[in-house]
């Protein structure tokens, strides 16, 4: 036992010592913050990253990994709305990335075993609350099951009633809704006039694109200061609730079907 603590005090050490001297944290791209998605694309290139993966979430959210190869940096470059809203150092996992260190490298995976096993989940650091993987590696590999079956459409199946499994599974759902944001849910051949888009949309304008589409209203009324408008394609035959409130299209959603709808 006393040679196995040495090994790994001598693998901590010497990633220590390795740690390279151009080595470029979150912290030294604070300059970046706050910018567009797409000039912090270019900057990010100029420094010498390399864009890895991009994650949206049903927020609105949109996270990004980039690695610097020279450094071994991996960061997380948080967008929000076209801009860029936080950068956060992330782990090589998150990168497609081991931490390097050959025999060093595998004594530390013993003692922080999550953070190597990062290099083998398809789920990164964003996905979980606080932005850090699970330290328990077994918990680690229950939240991976949990996000692969919500990502990918599979049932919920938490047979360890694990926390690390449900949270897992609600983060894999969100990536998959906001993938497929562009989607109907409908199937077949039939045309669909898109409405995602208008959800926050001035009222005017965005009444004025839904004719666009082709859509006619067939009934409204109110309640209070909310107003609330049917609207009805025949070509895709779509039934649409528009709630406006504050001058806005609060919500657009597709409900199917209405006595008005026809």
């Amino acid at each position: 036992m006393a040679g196995f603590n040495k090994i790994v005090s001598t693998a901590a050490l010497a990633a220590l010592v390795a740690t390279p001297a151009l080595a470029e944290k979150a912290n030294q791209l604070s300059s970046i913050s706050g910018s567009l998605g797409r000039d912090a694309e270019s900057a990010l290139q100029s420094r010498g990253f390399t864009h890895i993966s991009t994650h949206k979430s049903d927020s609105g959210f949109i996270n990004s990994y980039w690695w610097k190869a020279q450094s071994k940096d991996c960061v997380n470059v948080e967008i929000y709305d076209g801009r860029v809203m936080t950068i956060n150092d992330a782990t090589a996992g998150d990168c497609g990335h081991s931490s390097g260190g050959g025999d060093a490298a595998a004594a530390v995976a013993v003692v922080a075993g999550a953070a190597i096993l990062g290099a083998l989940l398809s789920h990164k650091s964003h996905h979980h609350e606080n932005d850090r993987h699970l330290e328990d590696a077994q918990a680690e590999q229950q939240y991976e099951r949990g996000y692969t079956d919500g990502m990918h459409n599979a049932s919920y199946h938490n047979y360890d009633r694990s926390d690390a499994y449900s949270n897992g599974y609600t983060a894999g759902v969100s990536e998959r809704n906001a993938n497929l944001s562009h989607h109907s849910g409908r199937g077949g051949y039939r045309s669909y006039a898109q409405i995602n888009d208008l959800n926050g949309a001035r009222a005017a304008g965005g009444m004025s694109e839904l004719e666009r589409r082709g859509f006619r209203q067939v009934d409204n009324f109110a309640t209070g200061n909310t107003r609330y408008s049917i609207q009805w394609q025949p070509q895709s035959r779509q039934c649409v609730q528009v709630t406006i409130a504050d001058g806005k299209l609060y919500d657009v959603r597709d409900i199917g079907q209405h006595p008005k709808c026809r």
